[in-house]
């Protein structure tokens, strides 16, 4: 395909074709990982995948089992390995699928799968919005990664990379790295923004968004990179009630809804003359920006300190059922407001 926009219909076969083909081509645990994470997140992949990954797991746990009684060295990567072990601890028939339900307008989602996501640079201490890239440290050149890409090309003038997300928590949930070979770090720049504003106004699929978290405010890899993903139905953040969006309810903390990318871009930059940390969703209709106190703040708790952009803009991840079922609309308006800056 020359582009992974074309059509969501594109995009949709793409997606699952891929998922399918490196499940056969590739029996390591990453993979294992990443395609059991986007089948249990979407209800069209699971009953497609689902025996062929029972099957893996089996594959996958007597090996491993059999390495440690014997002392053999594991050449599977130390978080890939502790995932699995979690993951093995659990059980695949005991394994729990993606939940979503509302509390008022805001979307509550039980993803048990994505509490056992390695924290990266989500959990460091925050001293400033701009990190020197790290050429040893985790990125998206890195050779093991080569089979986590879905697609690469051309995308608005920028030679592109698609990875799947291996945790995902949105639909059709992808990495997207422009110019990856440059190795620019987590900052964004004028020239991106407006490539990233380009991508979702031309796009030809409907609902297409890209997200984005700071340094400090979410971002888990310094590699300057954006989240893909498709609305099944508005953000709770472009809710009309709101006035960000011309409605009368304040949002829980500052959000700013702009719908020119110059504009846009002035705001962006007062954060980073400021040091301010943020979240952005970039949407056909334009860009909704968030400003909020960084990940080691105080007033947030260990949960919340790895929130980015899908918490900022009204949808949190619980791994607990019982709390997914407890959480209530004042919980969460009340837990979005400790990031106001």
């Amino acid at each position: 395909m020359n582009t992974p926009f074309a059509s969501l219909a594109t995009l949709q076969q793409e997606f699952a074709e891929g998922l399918a083909g490196m499940l056969a081509s590739h029996r390591n645990l990453g993979v294992y990982i990443l395609v059991l994470a986007n089948a249990a997140y979407d209800d069209t992949l699971w009953p497609r995948l689902a025996p062929v990954l029972a099957r893996r797991h089996a594959e996958l746990a007597g090996a491993i089992t059999g390495a440690l009684r014997h002392g053999t060295a594991l050449t599977e990567p130390d978080d890939d390995l502790m995932v699995f072990l979690k993951l093995h601890m659990i059980g695949f028939e005991q394994l729990g699928r993606v939940e979503i339900r509302h509390a008022g307008p805001w979307h509550v989602m039980f993803n048990p799968l994505r509490a056992l996501r390695p924290p990266r640079i989500s959990g460091q201490r925050f001293d400033g919005l701009l990190r020197s890239f790290e050429p040893a440290g985790f990125h998206f050149n890195k050779p093991f990664l080569a089979r986590e890409v879905l697609w690469e090309g051309d995308l608005g003038g920028k030679a592109t990379r698609l990875l799947y997300n291996k945790f995902p928590f949105a639909r059709l949930h992808g990495l997207l790295v422009p110019e990856p070979l440059r190795e620019l770090p987590q900052y964004l720049t004028p020239e991106l923004h407006d490539w990233a504003w380009e991508v979702c106004a031309q796009s030809s699929v409907p609902g297409l968004c890209l997200g984005y978290n700071s340094t400090g405010a979410g971002a888990s890899v310094n590699h300057l990179h954006f989240q893909s993903f498709v609305l099944t139905e508005r953000l709770p953040v472009q809710n009309p009630r709101f006035l960000h969006n011309g409605g009368v309810e304040l949002y829980p903390l500052p959000c700013r809804h702009h719908t020119d990318a110059r504009t846009a871009w002035f705001d962006i930059d007062r954060l980073h003359q400021t040091s301010v940390p943020y979240n952005l969703v970039y949407t056909r209709d334009g860009l909704y920006l968030i400003p909020r106190v960084p990940q080691d703040s105080v007033q947030l708790d260990t949960a919340s300190r790895s929130y980015g952009w899908s918490e900022m803009v009204g949808g949190v991840t619980l791994f607990s059922r019982d709390a997914w079922e407890a959480l209530e609309t004042p919980a969460f308006e009340e837990m979005l407001a400790r990031f106001a800056p």
